[in-house]
């Protein structure tokens, strides 16, 4: 899925358990852990604000588009590309 959740970020510059957040949230540790880890199918946006105001956080934060079979342009990689290209 392109759509990436960094909740365990946040939880981890916060120095956050989980059992806190989702206590704080008002959702289970279960339901916590299927937005975590990118398995919910959506969010409702009165849970994203209580996990924003929770972590003090931007929903941008939380929430990132990484899209599917992009091309990696990094100088790393361009550079393997290149020496691909001179072989």
């Amino acid at each position: 899925m392109p759509i990436v959740v960094d909740i365990d970020v946040m939880l981890a510059r916060r120095k956050m358990p989980v059992a806190v957040l989702a206590e704080r949230v008002g959702i289970t540790p279960a339901n916590l852990a299927v937005l975590k880890n990118g398995r919910a199918k959506a969010v409702r946006f009165t849970t994203l604000e209580a996990l924003c105001q929770a972590l003090d956080c931007q929903p941008g934060d939380l929430l990132r588009w990484e899209p599917q079979g992009a091309v990696d342009l990094s100088p790393h990689a361009e550079g393997e590309a290149t020496a691909d290209a001179r072989a």
